[in-house]
């Protein structure tokens, strides 16, 4: 027959259950996970004889080490019951089923009175979480009970994750345990949290639900409700006109003031346009979910899927030294996952909506990776005066010069990209060069008291000169 341990759960003396204490009083041998806590009261009063883990608390280096331990000696001789504080969920247990099963013993959890259950007996519906294990994310719409918050310095740090979510005058409710078991309640704003007194592995804290329209902070969960509002029927007349279609313009703006946030070194402007990048992302899969084809769940999905598959150096087994084989396998992936047969469906697989200079950047990169490319920028530039000639020639016949003057551009990307440069920051920042000197030659224009609506080319390039040897 099985060797058992049964968990036992004390709660507080009020909530105590009959089948609890029964195997606590029965139990052939008696673990106590400590004796220095109101719970232990029942066990103490009895004069039960039992086995501390005081001793463990106090030799462990960290909780690993301490569950462990207690696991051990759970299971280092025939059946046993350990009595523990709480309601029979707690953080030990992991460790105790796994040694369990290494061992060849049962695991019996009684149920329990869960702190929070004893603390706010009048109402417990919403999400439990410990102090310790607090969700990234958490629905202020549902109460949530943060239980084993056990020292100041735990609060503090809940408060802080907490102020992500509320505001900082957010009412929440401290329980803490006395000494007979019962608990006192005292509710405060959530910015004084750690300010109070009584915080031991019993102490609970009751944050109520924040109403929508009193956030002061919102998730992606927030944006989609916000949009799905403004496309209801008695939504936004203009939202609910927008169709995929529509919103093409809108994203592609967009995308490209982010950009320019990005290099303006704003955080302010960053996020904020960051933040209509996603609102415009978002209202496509929600028109989907409108005509029942697919929802926002179905993109995260498949962006997640894909870059597990993708990252199988990560999330596999796969071994990789560099990031220029990070993008090998990268491509090797997508060219099966996109069913590309040839070379040439990978370059035609770069979107003809991309801007003329960043796609002949992509198309030319992925030619590069067969082989199909100049070893260097010097080798690659003799084919800019080659291309420079056909168009001279295409000018002069009047024949073909939007072909030529193609792929003359064309060759001197390739330069660009060879040389390591961005081409389309390349040509941005000529033309804001171009801006800044064409500005201070009108500027040495007026100054002279004419006009450039009234000078000649020739006489506008002598303010030009000027303007350039300034320049530098």
């Amino acid at each position: 027959m099985k060797k058992k341990i049964t968990v036992a759960p004390l709660s507080t003396p009020q909530t105590l259950t009959l089948a609890a204490w029964q195997a606590i009083q029965s139990a052939q041998t008696l673990y106590l996970q400590t004796r220095e806590h109101p719970s232990a009261r029942p066990v103490l009063e009895a004069e039960l004889p039992f086995v501390s883990m005081d001793d463990l608390y106090a030799a462990a280096e960290d909780y690993d080490q301490l569950n462990d331990a207690i696991a051990d000696r759970l299971t280092s001789g025939d059946d046993a019951v350990y009595a523990v504080m709480g309601g029979g969920s707690f953080s030990q247990l992991p460790a105790i089923e796994k040694r369990c099963r290494e061992r060849d013993f049962d695991l019996i959890v009684l149920p329990g009175v869960a702190y929070h259950q004893a603390a706010f007996p009048e109402g417990q519906t919403g999400q439990v979480c410990t102090a310790n294990d607090l969700p990234e994310e958490l629905d202020t719409a549902v109460p949530l009970y943060i239980t084993e918050l056990d020292n100041p310095l735990l609060a503090g740090e809940v408060k802080l994750k907490l102020q992500r979510f509320y505001p900082d005058e957010h009412p929440v409710t401290l329980a803490v345990q006395q000494a007979d078991g019962s608990y006192v309640r005292t509710t405060l704003p959530l910015y004084a949290l750690d300010r109070e007194k009584g915080f031991f592995a019993s102490t609970v804290v009751r944050v109520p639900v924040l109403p929508f329209m009193q956030k002061t902070s919102y998730g992606f969960d927030d944006l989609l409700y916000v949009l799905r509002r403004l496309r209801a029927p008695d939504g936004c007349p203009w939202d609910r006109e927008q169709t995929h279609e529509s919103l093409k313009k809108d994203m592609r703006e967009e995308c490209y003031e982010l950009m320019d946030a990005i290099d303006e070194g704003s955080d302010e402007h960053v996020i904020e346009e960051c933040g209509d990048v996603l609102m415009n992302v978002l209202f496509h899969p929600i028109i989907g979910e409108e005509q029942g084809r697919y929802d926002h769940r179905d993109v995260t999905t498949g962006i997640v899927d894909k870059l597990i598959y993708r990252h199988p150096h990560v999330f596999g087994s796969v071994k990789v030294s560099s990031s220029e084989e990070v993008l090998k396998n990268w491509d090797a992936l997508k060219k099966k996952e996109k069913h590309q047969e040839t070379y040439a469906d990978t370059l035609r697989s770069v979107p003809r909506s991309f801007p003329a200079l960043l796609r002949c950047e992509k198309v030319q990169k992925k030619a590069r990776r067969v082989g199909f490319d100049y070893d260097t920028a010097a080798d690659a530039f003799y084919k800019i005066g080659e291309e420079a000639g056909e168009l001279q020639s295409a000018m002069a016949e009047n024949k073909n010069v939007d072909k030529e003057m193609g792929d003359l551009l064309f060759a001197a990307m390739n330069v660009c990209r060879l040389l390591g440069l961005d081409g389309e920051e390349t040509l941005h920042k000529a033309t804001d060069k171009f801006i800044d000197r064409f500005a201070r030659m009108e500027k040495s224009i007026l100054a002279d008291g004419k006009s450039l609506s009234d000078m000649t080319l020739n006489e506008m390039d002598t303010y030009w000169d000027r303007a350039k040897i300034t320049e530098y």
